[in-house]
């Protein structure tokens, strides 16, 4: 079973794809300007306090403020369980007593306005929310993770081997730390060495005494540590989960890739490749037909259902529909196996497009009806069973009679839709379009494509008012270069007809449209 990870590099967004056997199974989208501060440390500043909600809002000089919550400020073990996807059993003391401190304690106690503080991004801001904030800082490496604030020693409970957990809680438990520090194993560690681990100890202890230094000499809200970026996560991953090739169209990353890969290719083989064709990676492995796909709320099966996805406020909600499948209905197996078999296609492909989407927060699948017991737990194991591949927490509940299964996803940044999609000047937001960024991302690419593929070296573009507004300064100059160092040259225009999200192409020559 063949399996790649796909990284495209744009001039204001980076890409990553994962697939197996050809298949997209996730996305990772991320704009220069929206970049996942998720895991990053800062010198934050206390600009309110609400007593009410026993919450306070913090400066960490990153737009929006972020906001703790006293939970997050008073040491609380389930934090820890929630924090980077772990899921450990903790050794030594635990404190019983923790959610009792924090029903008992008062923010306006702990902290103060313009008070400088020390805090750890545990979640994106997404919409109009801030990120979430917590005093209880953890520095993640790739075998352990460092609590500086809590003397927790513990191992992951994905580590199933007894011998080998036995051996990494007397590995920690020997580290000569500071008492009031803790560690944890995180599963990769299974194939490390003692010596591997106590470097990435020590590794982690001076990243802390360095967090320090600078909160100390800082005199205003600033990044202090930044939690290893989208390109390094990739590399580690393809070397964690065993991928066989790491095809990138950007030879600046591919180097730095390569660099990167140099201290774990003794652990797993990784080609790492440079994409050379002129068709573009995405088009080439049809991921660009996928992110199409999935940010249509109707999804077809191969049997003939389909899947209706509906986003609101509260919940996002999934429907499993026979579609056309119903005239095969007849076939062997009777009308109550081609439904199971309809509901299990369609629980494989649900897990794969909440992590596509990245949809989270609360999920409702509507399966369609089936009268036995057995068959409703066939599809809910089937579900389950995809849902596993899933790197986000996810739980979840039994079916019920009518075929409904809650389950929740948690998520740590925004979703496709979030990210590429702006409300809609038309409808007056009832709606969703394209944002001028994306809009500008997708003409970038167009651009590209009929200068590289097409030989097209004189190109007229002609955008929406509104839209070359946007583009004016910056945008136009990009675009430009990028034509310049093509030997291609690119002029625009305007014309009010034209939808938010639409542009034409013309060549400057002839004045003939161009496709793309």
């Amino acid at each position: 079973m063949t399996k790649d990870i796909l990284l495209n590099v744009g001039s204001k967004e980076l890409r990553v794809a994962y697939l197996k056997q050809g298949q997209l199974i996730d996305l990772v989208v991320e704009r220069k300007k929206s970049r996942q501060i998720t895991g990053n440390v800062y010198r934050g500043k206390v600009t309110n306090i609400l007593s009410n909600i026993q919450s306070a809002f913090i400066d960490i000089d990153e737009g929006d403020n972020g906001f703790i919550h006293i939970s997050d400020i008073i040491e609380n073990t389930k934090k820890f369980q929630e924090m980077f996807e772990l899921d450990f059993e903790l050794e030594g003391k635990i404190d019983l007593d923790s959610e009792k401190k924090v029903k008992e304690a008062d923010i306006a106690e702990l902290m103060k306005v313009d008070q400088p503080v020390l805090v750890q991004v545990i979640k994106e801001s997404i919409g109009s929310k801030g990120a979430r904030l917590t005093s209880n800082v953890s520095i993640a490496g790739r075998y352990l993770v460092l609590l500086p604030n809590s003397p927790h020693r513990g191992v992951s409970r994905k580590i199933q081997d007894r011998s080998v957990r036995e051996r990494l809680k007397k590995t920690i438990r020997a580290f000569e730390m500071p008492v009031d520090m803790g560690l944890i194993c995180r599963t990769a560690c299974t194939g490390a060495t003692t010596e591997e681990l106590i470097d990435e100890a020590q590794e982690l202890y001076k990243t802390w005494q360095e967090i320090t230094k600078k909160f100390n000499r800082a005199k205003k809200p600033c990044l202090l540590y930044q939690e290893s970026d989208l390109i390094k996560r990739a590399v580690l991953k393809a070397v964690d989960k065993k991928f066989d090739r790491l095809l990138i169209d950007d030879h600046e990353t591919y180097l730095i890739c390569k660099n990167i890969y140099k201290k774990y290719e003794k652990q797993h083989p990784v080609k790492i490749e440079l994409y050379r064709d002129k068709m573009p990676m995405f088009e080439r492995f049809t991921v660009e037909r996928e992110i199409e796909k999935a940010l249509k709320k109707k999804i077809w099966l191969p049997s003939g259902g389909y899947l209706f996805f509906e986003t609101t406020e509260a919940m996002v909600t999934i429907d499993v529909n026979s579609g056309r499948s119903q005239s095969n209905q007849k076939k062997s197996g009777g009308v109550e196996e081609n439904l199971v078999r309809i509901n299990m296609e369609a629980a494989q492909e649900i897990a794969r497009q909440l992590r596509i989407r990245n949809e989270g927060g609360l999920v409702i699948c509507d399966f369609i009806d089936m009268r036995s017991r057995k068959n409703q737990r066939r599809v809910l194991d089937c579900l389950k069973e995809a849902m596993k591949e899933d790197s986000a927490k996810c739980t979840i509940l039994g079916m019920s009679e009518f075929g409904l299964v809650e389950m929740t996803r948690k998520r740590s940044r925004e979703s496709l839709s979030q990210t590429l999609f702006a409300p809609c000047a038309y409808c007056m937001g009832r709606g969703r379009i394209k944002s001028h960024e994306s809009t500008s991302i997708d003409l970038e690419r167009a651009l590209s494509k009929l200068i590289t593929m097409k030989q097209q070296y004189a190109i007229k573009v002609t955008c929406h008012p509104e839209l070359n507004k946007y583009l004016e300064g910056h945008e136009k100059k990009m675009l430009k270069k990028m034509a310049e160092e093509l030997n291609a040259v690119v002029e625009f225009d305007t014309n009010d007809s034209l939808h938010l999200n639409d542009y034409q192409l013309n060549s400057l020559i002839d004045g003939q449209p161009i496709s793309t």
